[in-house]
């Protein structure tokens, strides 16, 4: 195979695996009332197929790398596009609100693969020469995603059918894997160490059975006594799992980390200001769709707006963390990214359609910027050997931050829709969730404050110069 051709197809294969990922989670939020009336549940309570998705890529994404040196990219990167296929199929043809969650959490085990061994793929198939232009292809998912997802969604609703969104995955499943054999080598590690099986129980089922049972807390499924049982025991299987990684060597996530201030501060702080934002997916729609009465169609053409805002910021944002630095930006970014969110609440009836989707356009904006320093500040004082570490550990918290985004809003609403006393979902229902989910953002700043005023800085000029 020509050095050319492989630059360019081993990118391609591994971002359109993620591209059909990042909309098929872009599309469903969009789709969510119809499909939750479909399934005989209020759209709030569908707030468990989000939080299902986002645990099943967040127990499953440290195990990733080690299972990559053990069974070979080839094998297991096919195989996490066959899991994702699987738990489309499962969506496609769910008839009860349970069995659809369980679908979601397959896709997610089949997603959290799909993304970091891509990336290992990558790395050991493409000269260093061609590394940067290689990377560049897998931004074209995380940026076209959110651009497609949400109109298509609203689409496939509004004039065909929502378990259409799940069967267009199965064609484009099968061909990434014909590609996948036929252009990808199965290189394996020699010696990849054992895997701490341990510290994976205890952290998987921690987090787990704390995030599912803070989401059916107040829902139809189980009892309020079942879900605080398993919120109360997560909890307790999570603290046992710090505990028991601080006297481990090389736990599966290495907490110890987090005494780096750089690394505290992005994923601490981050995971406040991810918890704000990852709300607005499902929120937004939702808020559109029943509080203001748009089909699925016209939600998501407004749903897209933020993702061209975060565009937009990604051509300037090396310019504007080289000017004022990280520990100046995240802070002042974080109180308008949450004043953004917060206004989201201010729509009503009588707002026009344009002027709406100029405000979601502008509150794409801020999100994008704190990712951008967020995700660039967590490695700028890790040392290389423990960077692959790092990564897991920063990617668990980021995925479980915005699944619990979605619980909290979810929370919020109900709490707003019973003591309004409405017997349907109203436009006057969604201002205290946005208000609270803006205010985490908010919350993230006593974080980053203790950041010290140089924190980044050789990132910064490197930024610069790269601009």
């Amino acid at each position: 195979m020509p050095l050319a051709i492989g630059t360019f197809i081993v990118p391609l294969i591994v971002a359109c695996a993620m591209f059909m990922e990042n909309v098929d989670a872009t599309v469903l939020v969009t789709s969510l009332p119809v499909l939750a009336r479909d399934l005989g549940h209020d759209p709030i309570t569908l707030k468990l197929a989000i939080t299902a998705y986002v645990i099943g890529l967040g127990v499953f994404i440290p195990v990733c790398g080690w299972v990559a040196d053990r069974y070979g990219p080839r094998s297991v990167f096919r195989t996490a596009i066959g899991i994702f296929m699987a738990g489309s199929l499962m969506a496609a043809v769910s008839t009860n609100l349970p069995f659809f969650v369980a679908a979601r959490f397959v896709q997610g085990i089949g997603g959290a693969m799909m993304v970091p061994v891509g990336r290992i793929i990558i790395f050991r198939s493409v000269p260093k020469s061609d590394f940067i232009r290689a990377v560049n292809y897998l931004t074209v998912p995380a940026l076209l995603g959110p651009v497609v997802g949400p109109p298509l969604g609203g689409f496939i609703t509004t004039y065909l059918h929502w378990r259409l969104i799940f069967i267009v995955n199965i064609p484009i499943g099968l061909f990434g894997i014909w590609l996948t054999n036929r252009h990808i080598a199965n290189s394996r590690e020699a010696h990849p160490g054992p895997l701490d099986w341990t510290g994976f129980a205890l952290s998987a089922s921690g987090a787990s059975l704390f995030m599912l049972g803070l989401s059916l807390v107040g829902g139809e499924l189980v009892s309020n006594r079942i879900s605080t049982t398993m919120c109360v025991l997560g909890a307790v299987l999570l603290l046992i799992y710090w505990r028991y990684a601080s006297r481990v060597e090389r736990p599966v996530l290495d907490l110890k980390l987090l005494r780096i201030p750089s690394f505290h501060a992005s994923v601490a702080g981050g995971s406040l200001f991810r918890i704000g934002l990852g709300a607005v997916p499902f929120l937004l729609p939702l808020a559109l769709q029943e509080g203001l009465g748009m089909t699925p169609f016209a939600a998501g053409t407004i749903t897209c707006a933020s993702a061209f805002g975060s565009i937009f910021m990604k051509t300037i944002a090396s310019s504007v963390l080289a000017r004022f630095g990280f520990r100046r930006v995240l802070m002042f970014n974080a109180m308008l990214a949450g004043c953004a969110i917060a206004s989201y609440g201010l729509f009503g009836p009588e707002t026009p359609r344009a002027l709406i989707w100029f405000v979601v356009l502008f509150g794409g904006v801020f999100p994008s910027l704190q990712f951008t320093s967020l995700n660039s500040l967590a490695y700028a004082d890790i040392p290389s050997a423990d960077v692959g570490r790092a990564t897991s550990v920063a990617s668990v918290v980021q995925q479980m931050s915005l699944g619990l985004g979605v619980t909290i809003a979810g929370i919020v609403l109900q709490l707003s829709h019973k003591l309004q006393g409405h017997s349907t979902i109203v436009w006057t229902d969604f201002w205290p969730a946005f208000l609270a989910v803006g205010l985490f953002s908010i919350a993230s700043i006593p974080v980053t404050a203790k950041l010290p005023h140089n924190s980044g800085e050789e990132l910064a000029r490197g930024g610069r110069g790269q601009a």
